[in-house]
């Protein structure tokens, strides 16, 4: 017995007409951005990753019109864009909100809480995976890696450090983006809308005063493990003794000991820790390496 074609899933009506063009000032625009962004390299190709930006800053995602744009500047065929722009998950090929709210679910994150975090937003958001809310403002996706392990869980907004989460204070997070009250990552430049951030990946300076200057450094036990790999002895403790005794500390270089307050943002949560709680579960504090 044979299955026919609409039993399949398959359409056999007309193909895809071709993607309509940018009105003739946004392509004479972005035309303009394109031949700055292609000056940068010798081989005009090696642009196409920041034309995807450019593109993706204009519309709020990747479409056939943005694809066909960067194939015409580049000589390039759609298919070889279309390869591109779909290999990579920062590219959005469908409309998506204002703020790309992003949990990471690797496995220090979710053992941590991100999975707890995930789970949470998308009930009080109603929405799945990649699901946008109604009002366009917040789009929800749970994200790999984001190297910031020190300060698990993470939510990125806009791919901007929101660290120390819990299901409290993401819900707390969101519900303050989709009001439009003010929202401080905990650290790097203020947040700005994914059209924003598209343009400044794409190569464009941030002009906003003060974001340029705004920055974040890595957190304690980053600076531990590095300092150990270049094999520098005695290094400093990561928290402080509960008995507020001596540390056992190089004598020739000032030692940096982070205050509860740093890193945080208006949205971390609270931290009970070792240090800050005698009755947590993680134990005595010990020396690095034992």
């Amino acid at each position: 017995m044979t299955t026919s074609s609409s039993e399949r899933g398959v359409s056999l009506g007309m193909p895809e007409l071709p993607a309509p063009a940018y009105p003739d000032d946004v392509r004479a625009r972005l035309e303009t951005d394109a031949r700055e962004i292609i000056a940068r390299y010798p081989d005009s190709r090696s642009a196409l990753l920041p034309l995807l930006h450019l593109v993706q800053s204009e519309e709020g995602h990747v479409t056939r019109t943005g694809m066909k744009f960067c194939a015409d500047v580049l000589d390039l065929t759609t298919a070889e864009v279309t390869a591109v722009a779909t290999f990579y998950s920062m590219y959005r090929r469908r409309p998506s909100g204002d703020y790309q709210v992003g949990v990471c679910t690797n496995t220090l994150c979710a053992v941590m809480g991100g999975d707890a975090i995930f789970e949470s937003l998308q009930e009080h958001l109603g929405v799945g995976n990649g699901g946008t809310t109604e009002d366009g403002k917040v789009t929800l996706e749970h994200i790999e890696c984001n190297a910031a392990c020190d300060f698990a869980p993470v939510v990125m907004v806009n791919w901007e450090f929101f660290d120390n989460q819990t299901p409290a204070s993401a819900k707390r997070l969101v519900d303050d983006l989709i009001e439009g009250r003010p929202v401080e990552p905990t650290r790097g430049a203020p947040l700005c809308t994914f059209k924003e951030t598209a343009r400044i990946l794409a190569g464009f300076p941030d002009e906003r005063p003060g974001a340029v200057e705004a920055s974040g450094g890595a957190g304690p036990a980053s600076l531990v493990g590095l300092r150990l790999a270049r094999g520098e002895a005695a290094p400093a403790r990561v928290v402080h003794p509960r008995d507020g005794g001596p540390h056992d500390e190089p004598q020739d270089k000032a030692v940096h000991h982070p205050s509860p307050t740093e890193h945080l943002s208006s949205h971390d949560a609270p931290q009970d820790t070792s240090a800050s709680d005698p009755a947590h579960p993680a134990g005595p504090t010990a020396e690095e390496g034992e």
